[in-house]
């Protein structure tokens, strides 16, 4: 009896594509579905040649350029760095050329959660109090005041609070005291603030730091009160006074907080952040496209979507500026690309720093690739705004947002934005959380799912055996209603969240 064998699978992204990505490994002497046989072996999730490249002809995955032949590649052979270099080539920004404005749907077509509807109109998903600190000289007392409040049971009587928060930090001092480096760290503490997910805060300060708070609260017209309070270390005559007095505010704060109640409230209340960590040869072809579905969904239904990770979107920025609301818009994109490419050249650095070397594992070359396959987390709809790190996002639908690729500062920024969900796409295995916003944890491959269930939310793999992207990315927008509505998601489950707050560090430490 003659058992065949399956032949591997492979998929061809685009007809002008001149690789395939391996779904299933491939052995040297492979008939494949794309009709080569292989001469080397090819890791899942990595590229083989479909036809003869040229040394410095470009490299095609998703219709794009990915980079260039380092040398003569021919069809069958594995395609990775060994063989592939990074090369500049010209884009067409061609500005506004593919704008796809949303089908909105009517209010009373849209979908609800239950949320908590704050006195100012944002929406949370979560009811926390959260201690932030000025400077990192205040984090142990912030840490403490945390312990304390936990350690007492006090929490027991009052049920509608999800907890409370240390989010500690390793700046504040040692710094400019003005410029982006500054502004940005106070963007992102009054951010989280302000924060819908936050019903309180309490600002500890050492005193004598550079980051003064005084400074930020005439900035942004704080007023204390039962939802904020400072205190500095100095002020109060040392550490246990410190705690002592933190603990006490904190329960001062806790009636309030603890009145917060869910109410039915319209999707459009919704603000996602878009992430992903750990990518791999599929996040461009699974989980981040199934993504971008669930985005576009949450933009019909008026709510609004953050992609951010500029230095993740270098190389596909011609995408975006195509779909912008207007030029302004596309040249605010383009502006920030020069930025980094400043930034990181006046640091002795290079775009291509990215991907990391387990991106490399996973199939990605260069970061051209792992930018368009990161891309598609944004759907397809137009893109409506462009802020800066950690600046409050006040325009609906499809925004981005300038940030780093490193995922808690990014996180970090978008949630100091007004972010009051995250969607995290991973292919390695990221672990993640983000308190006071639930992260939902999308896996990019059923291999990776199996092993790490306990962390992840949703399995995105089985795009790869038929799933629809559509079918997907309707699961996402379904399990987002939950999670905005109070259901844990497996980051929460764990405890993460409170050691991911990682403020931007801009400009020299002093």
């Amino acid at each position: 009896m003659n058992i065949q064998t399956p032949m591997p699978r492979t998929l061809q992204l685009h007809a002008s594509d001149n690789v395939v990505v391996a779904v299933d490994r491939l052995e040297v002497g492979q008939p494949t579905a794309a009709g080569v046989t292989t001469i080397e072996r090819v890791p899942k999730g990595h590229k083989m040649a479909i036809a003869g490249i040229a040394e410095g002809a470009p490299v095609r995955k998703f219709g794009q350029i990915i980079g260039f032949a380092s040398q003569a590649i021919a069809p069958g052979t594995w395609v990775h760095e060994h063989n592939v270099a990074m090369g500049d080539f010209a884009r067409d920004y061609a500005f506004c050329e593919g704008r796809n404005d949303a089908q909105m749907l009517a209010p009373a077509e849209r979908a609800t959660f239950e949320g908590y509807l704050r006195a100012n109109g944002k929406v949370g998903t979560r009811n926390y109090l959260a201690i932030l600190t000025s400077v990192n000289c205040s984090a142990s007392a912030a840490r403490f005041i945390a312990r304390d409040v936990e350690r007492s049971g006090i929490l027991a009587d009052y049920p509608n609070i999800d907890g409370v928060i240390a989010l500690v930090h390793g700046t504040g001092c040692g710094m400019e005291i003005k410029g982006e480096g500054y502004e940005a760290l106070a963007r992102t503490q009054w951010g989280y603030a302000a924060n819908p997910n936050v019903a309180g805060v309490l600002l500890v300060g050492l005193g004598c730091e550079g980051f003064q708070i005084a400074r930020l609260k005439q900035h942004y017209n704080i007023v204390e009160g039962d939802a904020f309070r400072s205190m500095t270390i100095q002020e109060r005559g040392g550490t246990r006074r410190t705690v002592e007095a933190g603990v006490a505010a904190l329960k001062d704060m806790m009636p309030a907080a603890n009145r917060a109640r869910r109410q039915t409230l319209g999707a459009d209340h919704l603000t996602l952040a878009l992430q992903c960590g750990g990518s791999d040869g599929y996040s461009g072809i699974t989980a981040n496209p199934a993504l971008g579905a669930a985005a576009d969904e949450l933009v019909r239904q008026g709510g609004t979507a953050i992609l951010s990770e500029t230095p993740e979107i270098y190389g596909a920025e011609h995408l975006l500026t195509r779909r912008a609301a207007s030029r302004e818009v596309g040249e605010k994109l383009i502006a920030r690309i020069h930025w980094w490419e400043d930034y990181t050249a006046r640091n002795r650095g290079e775009m291509n720093n990215n991907p990391s070397p387990g991106n490399k594992a996973g199939g990605l070359t260069t970061i051209l690739e792992k930018s368009l396959g990161a891309a598609a987390k944004g759907g397809t709809t137009t893109l409506n705004g462009v802020f800066n790190y950690a600046e409050q996002v006040t325009t609906k639908g499809f925004v981005f947002m300038d940030t780093p690729g490193y995922d808690p500062v990014s996180a970090t920024g978008q949630v100091a934005g007004g972010a009051n969900l995250i969607c995290f796409t991973t292919g390695r295995g990221s672990a993640f959380g983000c308190k006071p916003v639930p992260s939902l944890k999308l896996a990019t491959n059923s291999d990776m799912y199996a092993r790490m269930e306990e962390d992840m939310d949703i399995n995105c793999g089985d795009v790869l055996d038929g799933v629809s992207v559509a079918d997907k990315g309707r699961e996402i927008f379904a399990a987002l209603l939950k999670v905005a509505s109070g259901q844990q998601t497996k980051s929460e489950a764990l405890g993460y969240g409170d050691a991911e707050f990682v403020p931007w560090q801009i400009g020299a430490t002093m």
